[in-house]
C-alpha cells in the first residue's frame, strides 16, 4: 500500500488533482486508515495511470474514469462497499426493514426541517419501492438544490419539480442497496444498507440489511461522490448546478455532528414508538 506522495511520484498526477477526482467522482477509492491517511494499492495506481492517459488522449474526466472502470475485473460503483473500504472502522449492523424505514424517514424529516437546499441521492433497489415513497421525495425535491433517485427504471426521466429518475441495470450493486445521502450547507448524513443474498423472507417487514449510517462529512461526501459518478455517466448536465459544492471540501464541526446525530436518533425513537403504539395487540 502506498501513501498519496508515492502515488504522485508513480503516476505524475498531482496530489490536488487526485483529491479532486476522489471528491467529484469517487475515484480513486483508497483505503482510509483510522488516522484519516489514504493508502493506495498497485491496482489503484494502474487505474490512475489509465485515466491520465485517457485525459491526454482528449477524453473528459468522467469519460476517462468510466473507460478505466470498464475493465472486466473492475467492480461497478457501490456506496456500501465503498464506505466499507474507505472506512473499515464503520462497523455495519444488521437491522430489520422497519428500523431502516424509521431511520430513513428520520433523516428525510430532519432534512426538511433544516430547509438548507440540500443535495439528495436515494437508491431504492426497485422502481416499485420508489413509487411507494414518491410523494415524500416530491416534497424533498421542492426544497433541494438537486434530488436524484436510482432504481431499475426503464428510462432516464427528469420531471419538473420532482427528483430525477436515473436507471441502473438490474445487475448493478445499487439494486441490492438501500442508500440515502444528504448534504446541506451545515448538514451531512448518509445511510446505506446491503441486503444479503439469503435475506428472502416471506413477509416484507422481516427483510434484513447490513447497514451503516454516519454524520461525518467525509463519509457522506464519499457516498455522494459514488452517486454523482453514476449521474455524471448518465446525464452530466444534471450535476452542473451543484458541481462546485460537491468539489469543495466538506466541513462540519464535531459539535454540529453530535447535534445532528442526536436529532436524527430522537426522530428514529419517536417514529418507532409511534409504530409500536399503533401496532395490533399493543397494550399500554
Amino acid at each position: 500500500m502506498y501513501g498519496i506522495g508515492d502515488v504522485v511520484v508513480r503516476t505524475g498526477v498531482a496530489e490536488g488533482t487526485l483529491r479532486m477526482w476522489e471528491r467529484r467522482h469517487g475515484f480513486p477509492m483508497p483505503v482510509r486508515l483510522a488516522s484519516g491517511h489514504r493508502r493506495y494499492s498497485d491496482r489503484d495506481i494502474e487505474l490512475i495511470r489509465k485515466v491520465a492517459a485517457q485525459r491526454e488522449a482528449g477524453y473528459s474526466l468522467a469519460a476517462a474514469i468510466e473507460r478505466a472502470r470498464g475493465q472486466r475485473d473492475e467492480p461497478s460503483p457501490s456506496v456500501y462497499a465503498t464506505l466499507r473500504r474507505l472506512r473499515p472502522d464503520l462497523e455495519p449492523r444488521t437491522i430489520a426493514k422497519p428500523v431502516m424505514l424509521a431511520l430513513t424517514h428520520a433523516i428525510e424529516d430532519e432534512t426538511l426541517a433544516r430547509a438548507e437546499r440540500p443535495i439528495l441521492f436515494g437508491s431504492f433497489q426497485h422502481e416499485r419501492f420508489y413509487r411507494q415513497a414518491q410523494a415524500r421525495w416530491r416534497e424533498l425535491a421542492r426544497g433541494a438544490e438537486l434530488a436524484v433517485v436510482f432504481a431499475d427504471f426503464e428510462r432516464l426521466r427528469i420531471p419538473r419539480h420532482e427528483p430525477a429518475e436515473v436507471p441502473v441495470p438490474r445487475a448493478h450493486p445499487l439494486n441490492r442497496e438501500w442508500t440515502l445521502a444528504c448534504e446541506g450547507q451545515d448538514f451531512a448524513v448518509c445511510l446505506t444498507g446491503w441486503e444479503p443474498l439469503d435475506s428472502s423472507p416471506t413477509v416484507d417487514r422481516e427483510r434484513r440489511f447490513e447497514a451503516i449510517w454516519s454524520v461525518e462529512p467525509d463519509v457522506v461526501r464519499a457516498a455522494s461522490a459514488i452517486c454523482a459518478s453514476i449521474v455524471d455517466a448518465a446525464r452530466p448536465a444534471l450535476l452542473d448546478p451543484v458541481r462546485a459544492r460537491l468539489e469543495s471540501p466538506p466541513s462540519l464541526s464535531p459539535e454540529a455532528q453530535l447535534r445532528l446525530a442526536t436529532a436524527v436518533t430522537a426522530r428514529v425513537l419517536s417514529g418507532l414508538s409511534t409504530r409500536l403504539i399503533h401496532a395490533p395487540g399493543f397494550a399500554a
